[in-house]
């Protein structure tokens, strides 16, 4: 099989996929951010959430918590409108780069698939998902202050302080690679297609 890609190409199409499976993963997983109610460990990310209150039936002041992950019952009850935008926002720029990824993958088997121009376009695309990413980064710190956050983070966070809690892993491997896909692969994708040929007619 002959491919459409330089050298370059080649290299951005595997940061690509990188780029964007850690975005993905970051993203699905509820590990945001880190904190602990009554004695458990509790975790959030944009749409899902790990270990929550439950009160006990027969017990009217009884709550216990139930250590699983899960997502909210619904879009509404995800618990602040700036971790609504966020999870739209968010997961928009992760199709653009898992779109990019998979095509520019294409680009290694397929010929002719990957011209100078589709390259830069597909560059433009990732910077634009990478952009996104950044953005839901940006706006997650603004849903500190509600109250499901406040009692995981013992009273004390509000909009972009943690009081108690601290930020995961997987809101750090998000962003992470939304810059990489920003910076790096937005430049080897000028270079990741080969010239045209010119066929006379």
């Amino acid at each position: 099989m002959s491919s459409s890609l330089t050298c370059a190409g080649m290299l951005w199409a595997m940061l690509s996929l990188l780029c964007a499976g850690a975005s993905c993963t970051g993203f699905f997983m509820p590990y945001w951010l880190l904190g602990s109610q009554l004695g458990k460990p509790v975790s959030f990310g944009v749409f899902r959430r790990c270990t929550y209150p439950v009160r006990q039936e027969g017990q009217l002041q009884s709550v216990v918590m139930v250590e699983q992950c899960g997502r909210y019952a619904s879009f509404l009850g995800i618990p602040s409108l700036a971790w609504k935008i966020c999870s739209v926002v968010t997961g928009v720029g992760c199709g653009l780069l898992l779109l990019v990824a998979l095509t520019a993958l294409m680009g290694c088997c397929v010929s002719e698939l990957i011209s100078r121009t589709v390259g830069r376009v597909a560059g433009g695309i990732q910077f634009v998902g990478g952009l996104l990413i950044g953005s839901g980064c940006a706006l997650y710190p603004l849903g500190w202050n509600s109250e499901e956050v406040q009692q995981t983070c013992n009273n004390l966070s509000d909009q972009f302080e943690l009081g108690t809690c601290q930020l995961g892993w997987a809101y750090y491997c998000t962003g992470g690679g939304a810059a990489a896909a920003m910076l790096l692969c937005t430049w080897l994708a000028c270079f990741a297609g080969k010239k045209q040929k010119q066929y006379p007619y």
